[in-house]
């Protein structure tokens, strides 16, 4: 299928790019964060139709999210205006959203039939966005992935690596819970579900993925500096506990993925196998950019 790529610069883009390089199964038209600012539902039209794709694959406000960009009320309208182009020329429209339109609160983890209940502002956007896709194309797939990490671009990774290179320390909770992602992961699942809809599957609605193991984000960051520490040295309080109140009760985002298995035959990998080659990555690139 000939696919394009909403934010093809985002780190779960340029994992489907370099991965789709390897397979050849897709022909991806990649269109950039900066080339999809579009201020009228006119531009948006023109920039999907030009294109000329059999589904439109948008991973801009998965990376907002996850890169802690701020979203503003004109990514929302974006997305309206991507939908109701797909909806006129019957193109699927596979939107990328995040576990975090949940707040955590359930005992167990979520499904898709879980309503959205996350009260902060981001994940009330990302909810508004997943609206908005539904409401206005009718072939849609809306995929939640739970939180990316790559070796480049803004995420988990180069969040907590940056301030530790700098001498800083990480101050993190050991609370909040959820399935964080590699990006080249994640690329596999939407690439595998590009197959079966190539084939003329029309399973529209809602999925969940997230890893097969879980981890706070203070778990995540023992293991990144574990695999950190062949390339540079840390101190023992690089990655710091931070106490939480009495009595605060635990958070979970853990996505259930039975319904992606049970559709597309997806199975679930540990994060953990990802980190060290992404951390080395991470590494090779920064001497490059610093003229090591």
């Amino acid at each position: 299928m000939r696919v394009l790529i909403l934010g093809s610069d985002t780190p779960l883009g340029m994992a489907l790019l370099q991965r789709q390089a390897l397979q050849g199964r897709h022909e991806l038209v990649p269109m950039s964060r900066s080339a999809c600012r579009w201020k009228s539902e006119r531009q948006a039209k023109k920039g999907v139709t030009r294109a000329k794709c059999d589904i439109v694959v948008d991973a801009r406000i998965e990376a907002a999210g996850d890169g802690g960009i701020q979203i503003q009320e004109l990514d929302i309208q974006r997305c309206r205006w991507v939908a109701k182009s797909c909806q006129r020329t019957a193109t699927p429209y596979f939107y990328i959203s995040s576990s975090r339109v949940f707040s955590g609160q359930l005992d167990r983890p979520y499904t898709e039939h879980d309503l959205p209940d996350n009260e902060e502002n981001v994940g009330e956007l990302l909810a508004r966005a997943e609206r908005t896709v539904a409401e206005a194309c009718d072939a849609h797939i809306i995929l939640r992935f739970g939180p990316i990490f790559s070796g480049e671009g803004t995420n988990l990774i180069t969040q907590m690596l940056g301030p530790l290179r700098e001498g800083d320390s990480l101050i993190l909770d050991n609370n909040l819970r959820g399935s964080p992602v590699a990006a080249d992961d994640g690329a596999r699942v939407i690439l595998a579900l590009l197959d079966q809809l190539g084939t003329g599957l029309q399973p529209w609605g809602i999925y969940n993925y997230g890893s097969s193991d879980t981890a706070t984000y203070y778990e995540f960051a023992e293991a990144l500096l574990a695999a950190a520490s062949q390339f540079s040295e840390f101190s023992a309080s690089a990655v710091q506990l931070e106490r939480e109140p009495e009595g605060l009760p635990p958070l979970s985002r853990t996505l259930d993925c039975t319904k992606i298995r049970n559709t597309f035959a997806i199975r679930q990998v540990p994060w953990r196998s990802a980190i060290g080659d992404l951390v080395k990555q991470y590494y090779l690139q920064q001497e490059e950019a610093s003229g090591g």
